[in-house]
């Protein structure tokens, strides 16, 4: 259901590391969002050191975009960012002050996965349930 882009310049991470740390923002957005890890996707793209710039400059941060499906409680999109901020700091080596986390969100009906129109929050269980049906 979530999908975090993680933007870095070339060679910034390592295969292990970038790994590592979609399987932690996996499991930070799986126990915050109660939602199973098979539905977190993370993407990795690298590019060019002279393709992203910090204060109109060369830079190497690490931008991570997230997309979640509207209606989450505010407390619980606030942890999440913070979670996934630290997490990237604490599995990447990457300075906090480097390390940008946006979660941005949209109606659950506005996305489709699996050919199914994503639940809203709180109507996991029932889309889950219906998902092993057809399987």
């Amino acid at each position: 259901m979530p999908v975090y882009t993680c933007i870095t310049v070339q060679g910034a991470l390592s295969p292990e590391t970038k790994a590592d740390l979609a399987a932690e923002m996996t499991r930070v957005h799986s126990m915050i969002n109660h939602v199973p890890g098979t539905y977190v996707n993370v993407v990795f793209h690298e590019l060019p050191d002279d393709d992203v710039y910090t204060d109109g400059r060369p830079a190497q941060p690490l931008l991570i975009n997230g997309w979640v499906r509207t209606g989450h409680p505010e407390a619980q999109s606030s942890q999440l960012v913070a979670e996934i901020a630290a997490a990237a700091t604490r599995v990447t080596g990457i300075p906090a002050r480097r390390v940008l986390v946006v979660i941005q969100n949209s109606p659950a009906h506005f996305a489709i996965e699996g050919g199914r129109v994503l639940p809203a929050p709180g109507e996991e269980e029932a889309w889950f349930r219906a998902q092993k049906e057809v399987d």
